[in-house]
């Protein structure tokens, strides 16, 4: 994986693209194609229900399976061989049902259980949760998958599938209406990083990410452009332009204080010379991260850090431009963290998370990257460019942003469907090549404005890393 070119330091005017637009909302027939697949991943491995819960913070499986996404309270999806899908919801949320399109085409019931509901609302409408679940064919020799926001391997917990991390009391009452042992811990079906169904995207799926990943890169270009030394962060996050799509975790702004508090939100920190800054914009399928130093150049930091560019963020862009060679269909994920481990020691540069991870409503779905492992990156896969280094000399750096790893056939779709997309992914592309010189292969469509994009210092934000 050596390559002659070294990291260099150039001026430059950052790219600027085309508008991406929001596209249409996915269609009933995305959405009972999803339930198709599910209900066939059920039937596959002799499950007769599945239930899918959710609240605000855990809420993409279902969104992905309904396009209802609760809000204030808790929601749960019942699927069944043989009944149309039941979502059950609280107070608030019924009057929300018809988000969805399948509420509204009349393919999916909606029920009112008031528990879900926040404290001492009304609770004199609706059923115990046994008798919903026994209505809806639950009995002794069924067998209950339940789907919640993570999944157990054996070294985290013995008899991992009966690991289940919903409420215990919607657990219990499975259990006692089947048997203890039919009811089982089934959010791989839609999370696992081989075989889950939301590990790959469809050409409209990418479509609306592009979309997400445009607006959270112009709020990150705009805030990395306004940035001046004395402004209060709070001021500085605004410059982000938030629009109101959902996000896909906090926004986080660390400087000053709390510089070293990575998922630190802004707290009323000043924005002071020659201190690291670490700051990301993420809504649904994107997250925008940047990390270097509120700086002009070298001279801004302190004595020890200096050799920042060189020695440290700069090693980073040229190991990442080695990982982007390795985003390939059929590349090992093992592979892929090995090359971060001998490259970028954690002795110096103290990454211990997965150097890349699937992401889409969530900010983190799951990942096939990770020491040794048997999966390799597919058609489809959407990966958040995420590599992080921590120093306390140093501080960071980042290039997170998202691209998807597509095929031939797959960009043949998406660019039939959304030309548009495609061609600003053939333009980012291009401008990687060309002006930042990485090696970016023809399976990666970067859906960012800023991918590859790397200013070391803030306050000269046109002053980026090139392989050259």
């Amino acid at each position: 994986m050596s390559s002659s070119k070294k990291h260099q330091l150039i001026e430059i005017e950052w790219p600027t693209f085309s508008p991406s637009e929001r596209p249409p909302q996915f269609s009933l027939a995305t959405f009972e194609t999803r339930l198709a697949q599910t209900q066939a991943a059920m039937e596959k491995r002799g499950l007769t229900h599945l239930l899918v819960y959710a609240d605000r913070e855990h809420s993409a499986n279902l969104a992905y399976l309904t396009g209802f996404d609760p809000r204030f309270e808790e929601a749960m999806l019942i699927l069944s061989q043989d009944k149309s899908p039941l979502l059950v919801v609280g107070n608030e949320c019924e009057g929300y049902l018809p988000v969805s399109p399948l509420f509204v085409a009349g393919k999916m019931r909606g029920e009112l259980y008031q528990p879900f509901s926040l404290l001492n609302q009304p609770r004199d409408k609706s059923r115990l949760m046994k008798d919903i679940l026994a209505s809806e064919g639950i009995q002794a020799n069924s067998h209950v998958g339940c789907i919640g926001w993570k999944y157990m391997e054996e070294v985290e917990q013995p008899n991992a599938q009966f690991a289940i991390e919903i409420p215990a009391y919607i657990v219990d009452a499975c259990r006692d209406l089947s048997a203890w042992e039919n009811v089982t811990n089934a959010s791989d079906i839609l999370m696992h990083p081989n075989h889950g169904l939301r590990a790959t995207c469809t050409a409209e799926e990418i479509a609306y990410f592009e979309y997400t990943n445009f607006l959270a890169a112009e709020g990150m270009r705009n805030l990395l452009f306004g940035l001046q030394e004395g402004m209060i962060d709070f001021e500085a996050a605004k410059l982000a332009n938030f629009n109101g799509e959902p996000l896909g975790c906090h926004p986080t702004f660390a400087t000053g204080k709390n510089w070293a508090l990575g998922l630190s939100s802004p707290t009323g920190q000043t924005i002071q010379r020659g201190v690291p800054l670490s700051t990301n914009i993420s809504y649904w399928g994107s997250n925008c991260c940047r990390s270097g130093w509120v700086a002009e150049s070298a001279k801004d930091l302190p004595a020890d850090a200096q050799d920042y560019a060189e020695n440290f963020a700069g090693l980073y862009f040229e190991t990442m431009n080695d990982w982007f060679k390795l985003m390939t269909v059929g590349t090992n994920g093992g592979s892929v963290s090995n090359l971060i481990d001998e490259k970028l020691p954690y002795e110096k540069f103290g990454i211990f998370l997965n150097p890349g991870h699937l992401i889409h409503y969530d900010e983190w779905l799951s990942s096939p990257i990770f020491p040794n492992s048997p999966y390799s990156i597919r058609s489809g896969m959407v990966m958040q460019v995420d590599v992080i280094p921590f120093s306390q000399t140093y501080g960071s750096t980042r290039m997170e942003d998202t691209i998807v790893i597509a095929d031939a056939q797959l960009q043949s779709q998406l660019k039939a469907n959304f030309s548009d997309v495609y061609e600003r992914c053939l333009a980012r592309r291009e401008f990687m090549r060309n002006t930042l010189g990485l090696d970016v292969p023809d399976d990666v469509l970067p859906l960012s404005n800023l991918t590859g994009l790397v200013p070391p210092f803030f306050l000269a934000p046109n002053t980026v890393f090139a392989m050259g």
